[in-house]
């Protein structure tokens, strides 16, 4: 399969364009950044190009089967805007080209809910800090992502993985649709649900939560590690 993966610099994104070349597909990974991508493939083609420049866009979906988008945005007090622009112009370029599969990763935040296991701290003081304070913007931004996608005629996924952290190898992740009270999701797993989403009709036009049940950080750990890194 010919795929487009846009934020294929990030974290998320780097896992998931090795995964895609390791399963055989031809990848087109999209960065501003091209000469700082680090993986090289001859089925790899490293595409220099900003998801808010609507030329650069439709030249990267041009001729592909599927586009995958790992956009990842840090957090701050500033308008955000890169998430749903850029799935405006992923979504014009695929309704030109008659690409029809489209996965987006968004995030649980956009519609927190309560964890059983995580205590008063952290569901009457962490999370609504997180998602209506410190993260207010970016979780309004995909919010409008969301929306823009779930407006489209495109065979579309939105991911909402939870707390990102990192695993050096795949689990056996669960897919759940609607809120899933788990707190944590490894990269790893992310960009294999993405791959997997590819290869299934299951959850077209759907939103899904992947989680992760093992070898889960601690909170603290959590914090330490991974709270202010990019996905």
């Amino acid at each position: 399969m010919r795929i487009t993966v846009f934020g294929a610099n990030g974290r998320t994104g780097r896992l998931l364009t090795a995964q895609a070349l390791d399963a055989g597909h031809h990848v087109a990974a999209v960065t501003r950044q091209p000469e700082s991508f680090p993986l090289h493939h001859d089925r790899l083609e490293v595409v220099g190009a900003d998801v808010l420049d609507p030329a650069a866009v439709d030249a990267a979906v041009a001729q592909r089967d599927a586009v995958l988008s790992t956009l990842g945005v840090t957090a701050g007090k500033e308008p955000i805007s890169t998430y749903s622009h850029g799935a405006a112009n992923i979504v014009a370029a695929m309704q030109r080209h008659g690409v029809r599969r489209l996965a987006v990763v968004s995030s649980t935040g956009v519609d927190p809910h309560p964890y059983s296991d995580a205590g008063i701290l952290f569901n009457r003081v962490l999370l609504p800090y997180v998602t209506r304070v410190l993260g207010k913007t970016l979780y309004d931004d995909m919010r409008r992502m969301e929306t823009l996608v779930q407006a489209s005629n495109l065979d579309w996924t939105i991911i909402r993985p939870s707390g990102l952290y990192h695993l050096p190898r795949v689990t056996d992740y669960t897919l759940v649709e609607g809120h899933a009270d788990r707190r944590f999701t490894a990269r790893a797993d992310l960009a294999a649900c993405l791959l997997a989403l590819l290869d299934s009709d299951r959850y077209h036009r759907a939103t899904v939560n992947v989680v992760t049940t093992v070898d889960n950080p601690t909170l603290l750990q959590w914090i330490r590690r991974e709270a202010l890194a990019a996905t």
